[in-house]
């Protein structure tokens, strides 16, 4: 529990590398927040439920093709002792890049539920019927491959753990991210006034507040038709299902 009395969001990481846990997430606000109590992490090691003297954890793929896959059983078995050390009702995730994309509003859902129990793939994959049958959720973080799954569990976590209660002082800081209302996020700009002749914009140092806000959202939008014009169709497409 945290001083506040609130629950502990719980994370628990099923990897063939358990010493890349907790790797970045003992830094900065996740670090402090996971010393604080406010967030948890187990960390399970598959090779531990691996069969055989040498604790063989995969094997080629029916059909033939290269590389190697997950075994079913070993990581059946992982998946029952690992959510066996978290709450009942965690989110449990196998990080994919066949998987549904990671955006801000699945970040947000996580964030709210009790934890989540993921799972870092390796090698070709893992047989079909593990996912099945652990009732795996599939979570992509972005369309390219990586050589396993730990780094997309740390990205994964990293943006759930910056959003529980009591990580980030001013929770406010949330409203302006990028994706938090469908748009990137706007300019900032800092000491001092002028850089090499680039000069903050007057608005900003107006004091007009309805002013500023205003020119922000309006720089939001420009760098959103500029960069990701698919985050506009996307909220046209919300706003209209809603009429």
């Amino acid at each position: 529990m945290t001083a506040s009395n609130k629950q502990t969001w719980s994370a628990g990481v099923i990897t063939l590398f358990p010493n890349m846990f907790p790797g970045l997430l003992a830094e900065s606000l996740a670090g402090k927040a996971l010393a604080a109590g406010i967030w948890s992490l187990s960390v399970t090691d598959l090779r531990d439920f691996g069969v055989g003297k040498h604790r063989k954890v995969d094997d080629p793929p029916f059909g033939g093709g290269a590389g190697m896959v997950l075994r079913g059983d070993v990581m059946a078995a992982a998946v029952a002792a690992t959510a066996a050390q978290l709450p009942q009702n965690v989110r449990r995730i196998y990080l994919s890049p066949r998987g549904k994309p990671l955006n801000q509003n699945l970040v947000a859902d996580l964030a709210e539920s009790t934890g989540v129990l993921l799972v870092c793939g390796r090698y070709e994959g893992l047989d079909e019927r593990a996912i099945t049958a652990s009732k795996l959720e599939e979570i992509s973080i972005g369309d390219y491959v990586l050589s396993g799954g730990e780094v997309a569990a740390q990205v994964l976590l990293d943006a759930v753990i910056r959003l529980l209660p009591e990580v980030i002082g001013n929770a406010e800081s949330h409203r302006h991210d990028s994706f938090a209302d469908g748009l990137l996020e706007h300019p900032h700009y800092t000491h001092p006034r002028d850089l090499a002749g680039d000069a903050v914009p007057e608005v900003l140092i107006s004091g007009d507040h309805a002013r500023i806000e205003a020119w922000r959202r309006k720089q939001a939008e420009a760098l959103t038709r500029a960069r990701r014009p698919d985050l506009l169709e996307m909220q046209k497409a919300r706003d209209k299902s809603k009429n």
